[in-house]
């Protein structure tokens, strides 16, 4: 075993998301990526495409670390509208398929005031365990 989705009996069965994830291998910590590019230009002044980007800022380092989608197994999102988020579903889980395929890891969301960067409308961490 190297990851295994964990639902407890009885739960209803969560959309986009796992209740919780185990895994075993070396453990890759994320930092808070946004949604600008290698060069920190930002590209996409919306919601889903800063959120596209910083998915795909992700990947760049899990894959730097040999790894893969399916290793990742918590994203945490900070957000600064939520209804920027709510308004954009369809479109935020066709962006987040495009990079991450159909693996859903343990995810929260938050909403904050603001970000560092005063253009950045989303910033995910994640935290990824690579096989040995």
């Amino acid at each position: 075993m190297i990851h295994k989705i964990v639902q407890p009996e009885g739960w209803t069965a969560p959309k986009g998301y796992a209740n919780g994830v185990l895994a075993s291998g070396k453990t890759l910590f994320v930092g808070g990526q946004i949604g600008w590019n290698e060069k920190q230009v930002f590209e996409a002044s919306d919601f889903v495409g800063q959120m596209e980007q910083a998915l795909r800022n992700i990947m760049a380092v899990v894959e730097a670390a040999d790894g893969r989608a399916e290793h990742i197994c918590r994203l945490t999102w900070y957000v600064t509208e939520k209804q920027d988020y709510l308004s954009h579903q369809r479109e935020v889980g066709e962006a987040y398929r495009r990079v991450l395929g159909k693996h859903f890891p343990a995810m929260t969301m938050v909403v904050v005031r603001a970000l560092v960067e005063d253009e950045a409308l989303v910033e995910i961490e994640a935290t990824a365990v690579v096989p040995d």
